[in-house]
């Protein structure tokens, strides 16, 4: 009998250690946070260059005839603003 509570306390223990992101979430939810018209251009433009340097790195040695045509049109797209 205690060879079972032992395996259920170990077994409750990996569970949690595998989910604590998403219990951490459900009980203390992060609080929004204000952010400046500033803050929020920042924000765009760093996640712009995040995939603007994505869709370079996948283009690797061949150039352009690696991408897609959807991550050509959004590297375009990308790179008029």
């Amino acid at each position: 009998m205690t060879e079972f509570i032992i395996l259920a306390v170990i077994l409750i223990a990996v569970l949690w250690f595998f989910n604590r992101e998403k219990i951490k979430q459900r009980f203390f939810p992060e609080k929004e946070k204000n952010f400046t018209i500033d803050d929020k251009f920042n924000s765009d433009k760093r996640e712009r260059e995040r995939e603007i340097d994505h869709l370079l790195s996948k283009m690797g040695k061949n150039g352009v005839n690696d991408l897609s045509a959807k991550d050509r049109k959004r590297l375009d797209e990308l790179s008029k603003k």
